[in-house]
């Protein structure tokens, strides 16, 4: 069980933030048995695929430079065109296994842990070089398990080489008795076979080396319980912090809202502990939104400034409560309310057209507005 500065054990598994700020720092698992098993499975396979191709092409290439003219041979200009040729032939030949050998070496680190580049690891740690650290390094338990994955590879490679090459001492015997051409081809087949299956035996060293990379880089990540809570304090804000937040959203929200009242249709009060502002936009054919809502002495403020913007003022305490208390801010209101605060905009329209010329006084509203048993409130 790990241990951490102050005592504790790391007992807790690592949160999400701890794994991504790891992996900033490009603690990531990585297995460098993996990495040369994928090399050296790549390179075997390549070396079978094509190498009959390559031993054509240089077969084709030692032609060329072995039947040079004597003028050719004596004329410098000539040699170097000769060099630079029979180098780009060299090149194109092997391509194919160095593509493939590139290929292998970029998706073998990357098939464990994903891919990763972290500016931080390139930085120089002066840690790195003190004569102490290094000492501590080589002689420690990592380093023991190293050279211990080292001599097992060695071994591994040893018996599997030793293997192969005892099953194919009759095709080794037969190369020598072969034309040219095809002892070429046949080295080449015989090489790559035994390389695979001797990448192969490394299929062991690295089903055993991947469990235990991850289990360290596991381990290595693992918290105490108290990191744990004060990880989760720092996410989640110290308490003061928080409640000032919120103090400062609550102020901003109320300036939005008394900004937003003089745009309502009316004002539909208790008449005194709660206020409500809709307004209604017919263009867009939904039902009214709540723009303010308050109680008490924020209910006086709404009010007061639909007072001043002389917006209609309408006195209906069951409905003022209902829109209260079922009603977000900027949402529009419930489909029960939708009869009760027709009728209210309906009369506000009627006192609208009185008080333009072209109509007559309306009845006072009456209380005992449609509101459904759910979504009424009592005082």
């Amino acid at each position: 069980m790990a241990e951490s500065e102050s005592g504790q054990d790391k007992t807790e598994d690592p949160t999400e933030k701890k794994k991504t700020d790891a992996r900033e720092k490009g603690e990531i698992v990585r297995s460098k048995e993996l990495n040369t098993l994928a090399i050296m499975l790549a390179g075997s396979s390549a070396l079978l695929i094509f190498g009959g191709a390559l031993a054509q092409d240089l077969m084709e290439l030692m032609r060329q430079n072995f039947s040079l003219s004597r003028e050719v041979i004596l004329d410098q200009r000539s040699m170097s065109t000769y060099l630079m040729s029979s180098g780009l032939s060299a090149l194109l030949a092997i391509q194919p296994i160095m593509i493939t050998l590139v290929l292998a070496a970029f998706l073998g680190p990357i098939s464990l842990g994903g891919w990763l580049f972290a500016a931080s690891s390139l930085a120089p740690k002066f840690s790195r070089m003190n004569p102490l650290a290094g000492l501590k390094r080589m002689f420690s338990v990592k380093a023991l398990v190293e050279l211990l994955k080292a001599f097992a590879k060695f071994l591994i490679v040893l018996i599997v080489a030793l293997t192969v090459l005892s099953s194919d001492i009759d095709d080794l015997m037969r190369i020598g008795h072969e034309p040219m051409e095809m002892a070429i081809i046949h080295c080449l087949q015989v090489v790559g076979w035994s390389t695979l299956w001797m990448s192969c035996g490394l299929l062991a060293i690295a089903a055993v080396d991947v469990p235990v990379q991850l289990w360290e880089g596991h381990k290595k990540l693992l918290m105490t319980k108290q990191e744990v809570r004060d990880e989760h304090k720092d996410q989640e804000g110290r308490p003061e912090v928080k409640q000032r937040i919120r103090q400062l959203q609550r102020e901003m929200s109320q300036r939005r809202m008394m900004a937003a009242i003089p745009e309502a249709d009316v004002v539909i009060t208790n008449p005194t502990h709660y206020a409500v502002a809709l307004k209604y936009d017919p263009d867009k054919g939904s039902a009214p939104v709540l723009l303010a809502k308050g109680s008490d002495f924020l209910a006086l403020k709404i009010r007061e400034i639909a007072v001043a913007n002389e917006v209609l003022l309408l006195e209906s305490p069951a409905l003022a409560r209902s829109i209260y208390y079922s009603t977000e801010l900027e949402q529009e209101i419930p489909g029960g309310l939708y009869l009760a605060v027709a009728q209210v905009l309906a009369y506000v329209y009627q006192i609208r057209q009185y008080k333009a010329g072209k109509g007559k006084r309306p009845d006072p509203l009456k209380d005992d507005l449609p509101i459904p048993p759910d979504l009424r409130r009592d005082s």
